[in-house]
């Protein structure tokens, strides 16, 4: 039972580890004196946060063309302004496709210069870039079909049989999560870079966030860890 174990987390990482994809470079926009962050800009306000998508929106779409992993690179950026004292962005899928973007406007509030805003946009419009919610998926599925078909293998009842898919799954979609983390913040530190604004300064805002530490499937990698990775990729592109 422990080499089959074994063999369900190895096959899990397989299916689910994909390289980065590579970005080509391109020439970087320059912020001009009157849209350089001076950290008194009223994060909140929509013309703050358009003007931010206005330049960093472009830059992530045609880096999305570029990688080709994905065929929908028509981002969509909203603001929650049903949740304020939440503090969280994310990237999903509209049910036709197309990668949106969503900011609380929590987040907002929490956030001390628009370097900070851009640096979270370009990390959520990356987990699209890459692919993540599409490996996400698949390493689910697949950890369910493997946990649930050695239940069934071993005589297990029906709602065992469930019961082991659903875990196989929750266990499938953490395996890679860290990782996917890691890629998203050094593409996402391109794309900042890019648009003209500071990935460096940008990723101060994992200062002021809870460190999750470095747990088994955890979901998101240590803070140090992702910093580490927007100062070696800024050393890299500079």
């Amino acid at each position: 039972m422990i080499l089959r174990i074994s063999s369900i987390f190895a096959a899990l990482i397989l299916a689910s580890c994909a390289p980065t994809p590579q970005v080509k470079q391109i020439p970087r926009v320059q912020a001009q004196p009157a849209v350089i962050s001076t950290g008194n800009e009223d994060l909140t306000s929509m013309t703050t946060m358009r003007r931010i998508v206005a330049r960093v929106e472009p830059i992530g779409e045609q880096i999305c063309h570029d990688t080709g992993r994905v065929s929908n690179c028509d981002f969509k950026v909203q603001v929650d302004t049903s949740t304020p004292d939440v503090v969280n962005a994310y990237q999903t899928l509209e049910k036709d496709g197309r990668p949106l973007v969503v900011f609380s406007i929590g987040l907002l509030k929490a956030a001390r210069n628009t370097d900070e805003v851009a640096f979270v946009l370009g990390h959520e419009m990356a987990h699209h870039i890459a692919g993540h919610i599409q490996q996400r998926r698949g390493s689910a599925g697949l950890g369910g079909l493997i946990l649930g078909g050695l239940i069934a293998y071993s005589g297990g009842s029906v709602q065992d049989v469930d019961t082991a898919f659903d875990l196989g799954a929750a266990v499938g979609s953490r395996v890679y999560s860290k990782d996917h983390e890691l890629q998203a913040d050094e593409i996402g530190t391109m794309i900042t870079y890019y648009a003209g604004y500071d990935p460096v300064r940008g990723s101060k805002f994992f200062t002021r966030i809870p460190d999750p530490g470095d747990k088994f499937l955890g979901s998101h990698p240590p803070n140090a860890a992702r910093i580490d990775r927007v100062n070696r990729t800024m050393a890299r592109v500079r």
